[in-house]
């Protein structure tokens, strides 16, 4: 018989306290939340959401979808090479996805433009949170730096009896 962890039951609970709380100041179904950081001119934009036809909660299967959008607020293009995710589940380990650029693209943004994609995320719980780094490089001199994706929370609406 396995012990109890009393850390993990904390963390579950303290999630869903949130997700209580954000039920219960939203009018929405789902918040509609956007989380923006700004780093050396590339300021990233995320809105999640759950989306329930492709979800079910019986069987831990919780899928949430996320549309990025990526600006250049710079004097000079850049273009998105690679991504690197932490997606924190809180019914399982954390984990991490690497690899090059978003959705099959390696898209060049021009000062001014911005490149908008979307995505998932299949979790095993209602709770998570993801946060990330896209590797840019200036197409002028070829030089890189990161970029940074804010974290965001994913979370399971709850119905209200």
């Amino acid at each position: 018989m396995e012990k109890e962890d009393p850390v993990w039951k904390r963390r579950v609970r303290k999630e869903l306290g949130h997700a209580l709380h954000l039920q219960r100041t939203s009018h929405q179904q789902y918040p509609d939340r956007m989380a923006t950081q700004v780093t050396h001119d590339i300021r990233v934009s995320v809105r999640a959401r759950y989306e329930p036809a492709q979800s079910d909660p019986k069987v831990g299967r919780f899928l949430f979808s996320y549309r990025i959008t990526i600006a250049n607020r710079g004097q000079r293009a850049v273009q998105l090479m690679r991504r690197h995710w932490h997606i924190t589940d809180s019914m399982a380990d954390p984990s991490e996805v690497e690899g090059p650029g978003v959705v099959g693209e390696t898209p060049v943004i021009a000062p001014g433009d911005q490149h908008t994609y979307s995505s998932f995320c299949d979790l095993r719980s209602g709770f998570g949170r993801m946060r990330g780094t896209y590797l840019m490089r200036h197409t002028d001199d070829d030089s890189t730096f990161e970029a940074t994706i804010p974290a965001f929370d994913l979370i399971y609406p709850l119905v209200a009896n």
